[in-house]
C-alpha cells in the first residue's frame, strides 16, 4: 500500500462531492469511513494491530464515501491549556514521589540494601514502558473510532489490562536481575535473600501499580472523549501523576515487610514471586484475543526490556550518588526531572503517533527510502502542528520546575538549600534534557512510523527511559560541580 497525503478537503452541506482547496497545499487531517466496505474494515483494524504486517494492496474505490472529517483544530494556546494542568499535577506527583524518595532512602532496607535503588528508575519508568505505552495506544484507537462501540472499547481495555499485567511481571523480575548484576556483582558480594528480596519487591511493586494504573488511565482516556478533550494532551501526564507516587510507595512497604520477614520466614519472599509469576499465563490467554494486543506480546517485547535496562544504569548513578552523604539532597529532585521530561516527551511522541495514524497508514517496506534525519530547526521552528506542540511543551519546563522547587522548598523537603546557583544549574539541566528528548522524539516515531513499526508500542519506552537516563545523569553532574565550587550545604531536611 502506498502513502497518499489527501488534500485539505471543503465541505458543503448540498453536495456530497468534496472541494478541493488549493489554497493551502498542507495536508489535513481526513478520517475516512472504513465501514462502507470489506477494505476499510481491513486498514482500520490494521491500524492498533501492528504496523510490521503489510496492508493488502487495493485500488482506491471512486465510490467511497467520505464522511467530514473531524480533527482537532489546535492552537497553540489551546495545546498549551490543555496540557498545563494535567502537566501539573504530573509534577506535583512527581514532587510527592521526591519527598516520598527524601524519606525512605533513610529505611533500613535501602540503607542496608543499597541496590533498591537501583529499582528505583526502573519501576518508576514502568509508568512510561507500560501505562504510557497504553494510554498511547488508546488514545491513538478512541482518536479513530476503534472504541466507539461498547463491545469494542470492553474488548481493548481487558486485552490491554492483561497485556501490562503480563509485560509488569516480566519487567520486574528482569530489573531485580538487573539490580543484582549491577549492584552486587562488581564488587564480589552476593547474598541469596537480598536477592530474592529484590525480586520480590520488584515483581510485587510493579503487578500491583501497573494494575492500579491501568484502571486509572482506561478511565481517563473515556472521559476525555467524552467531554471533546483529545487524550494524547490529558492521559499521559495523567499517568504518571500518580505513576510515581504510587510505585514509590509501594516499593517502600513491600520492600520493608519482605526484609523484615526475612529474619522469621524464608519462605515468604520466594513465595510471593512464584505466586505472580504463576499468574501470568492467564494474562497471556486474556491478551492473545485481542489483535492488537496479541501483536504487542509477540513483538512487543524489546523496548520495554532495553528500556528498563537504560532506567537501571539510571539508577545505578542514584544509588553511588545518593549512597554518598555529600550527595543526599539529590534523592528529592530525582523523580521530579525524570518525571517532567518523561511526561513532556510522552505527550508529544503520542501526539506525532496519532497525527501520522490519522494521516495515512503505515508501510513496511523491504527497503525503505531514506529519510532525511530532522534538524532542531525543524523541530521547534517548523509549522506544522508537531513544531508548535513542541515550543509549546519546551516553554513550560522552566516555569513548571520553578513551582516544583518552590513546592519542595516551602515544604521543607530534601537536604539542600535553594540558592540561585542551585537554581540556574538545575534549571540548565532540565531545560537541555527535555530539548534532547522532544528532538528524539520527532526522529525516532517518524524513523519508526517509515520503518512499519507503530511507534505507540514503541517509541515512548525509550524515550522516558533515555530522560531517566539524561534527567539522573545531569543531575548527578549538577551535584557534582556544584560540590567542586563551593555550594555544600547538604543539611537541610536533616
Amino acid at each position: 500500500t502506498s502513502l497518499v497525503y489527501l488534500p485539505k478537503t471543503v465541505w458543503q452541506p448540498e453536495t456530497t462531492d468534496p472541494i478541493i482547496d488549493q489554497e493551502n497545499e498542507r495536508p489535513d487531517m481526513v478520517v475516512l469511513d472504513c465501514r462502507a466496505n470489506a477494505k476499510g474494515q481491513r486498514e482500520e483494524d490494521a491500524l492498533l494491530e501492528n504496523a510490521s504486517q503489510s496492508n493488502e494492496s487495493d485500488d482506491t474505490s471512486t465510490d467511497q464515501s467520505l464522511v467530514p472529517p473531524a480533527p482537532l483544530k489546535e492552537t497553540s494556546f489551546s495545546i498549551g491549556l490543555q496540557v498545563l494542568f494535567p502537566f501539573l499535577l504530573a509534577g506535583f506527583g512527581t514532587v510527592a514521589a521526591g519527598m516520598v524518595l527524601d524519606i525512605v532512602q533513610h529505611w533500613t532496607v535501602f540503607t542496608e540494601v543499597t541496590e533498591v535503588f537501583i529499582l528505583v528508575p526502573a519501576l518508576l519508568g514502568l509508568k512510561g514502558n507500560l501505562e504510557m505505552t497504553l494510554a498511547s495506544r488508546l488514545s491513538t484507537a478512541a482518536n479513530i473510532g476503534q472504541m466507539d462501540t461498547a463491545k469494542d472499547m470492553w474488548k481493548m481495555i481487558m486485552g490491554n489490562l492483561a497485556l501490562i499485567q503480563v509485560q509488569a511481571t516480566v519487567v520486574g523480575f528482569l530489573a531485580s536481575i538487573a539490580a543484582v548484576i549491577f549492584g552486587w556483582i562488581p564488587e564480589g558480594n552476593f547474598k541469596m535473600g537480598h536477592a530474592v528480596l529484590l525480586c520480590a519487591s520488584s515483581v510485587a511493586t510493579a503487578f500491583i501499580a501497573s494494575l492500579l494504573l491501568g484502571l486509572i488511565m482506561i478511565g481517563v482516556i473515556i472521559a476525555s472523549r467524552k467531554v471533546g478533550i483529545n487524550p494524547d494532551n490529558v492521559a499521559t501526564p495523567i499517568a504518571a501523576s500518580l505513576g510515581d507516587l504510587i510505585t514509590l510507595a509501594l516499593l517502600a512497604g513491600i520492600s520493608t515487610g519482605l526484609y523484615k520477614e526475612l529474619e522469621y520466614n524464608d519462605y515468604a519472599n520466594p513465595m510471593v514471586c512464584a505466586f505472580f509469576v504463576a499468574l501470568t499465563p492467564i494474562w497471556v490467554l486474556i491478551a492473545r484475543r485481542t489483535p492488537s494486543t496479541r501483536e504487542v506480546l509477540y513483538s512487543g517485547w524489546e523496548p520495554v526490556i532495553i528500556a528498563m535496562a537504560i532506567s537501571s544504569v539510571g539508577g545505578l548513578i542514584l544509588d553511588k550518588t545518593v549512597s554518598n552523604p555529600n550527595f543526599a539532597g539529590m534523592a528529592v529532585f530525582t523523580p521530579v526531572i525524570n518525571g517532567v521530561g518523561g511526561n513532556l516527551v510522552a505527550v508529544q511522541a503520542s501526539r506525532i503517533s496519532t497525527y501520522l495514524h490519522m494521516n495515512a497508514l503505515p508501510i513496511a517496506e523491504p527497503n525503505p527510502a531514506p529519510r532525511k534525519c530532522p534538524t532542531p530547526w525543524s523541530t521547534f521552528f517548523g509549522s506544522g502542528v508537531n513544531s508548535r506542540s513542541a515550543r509549546v511543551l519546551f516553554l513550560l519546563v522552566a516555569p513548571g520546575h520553578l513551582v516544583f522547587l518552590y513546592t519542595i522548598n516551602s515544604m521543607q523537603g530534601g537536604h539542600t538549600t535553594l540558592t540561585s546557583v542551585f537554581v540556574a544549574f538545575y534549571l540548565a539541566a532540565a531545560l537541555l534534557q527535555v530539548v534532547i528528548l522532544l528532538y528524539l522524539a520527532d526522529w525516532m516515531v517518524n524513523w519508526m512510523w517509515h520503518r512499519g513499526m507503530d511507534p505507540d508500542n514503541f517509541s515512548i519506552p525509550y524515550l522516558t527511559a533515555l530522560g531517566d537516563l539524561l534527567g539522573t545523569g545531569f543531575l548527578a553532574l549538577c551535584f557534582h560541580v556544584l560540590w567542586l565550587i563551593g555550594d555544600r550545604d547538604t543539611d537541610v531536611g536533616d
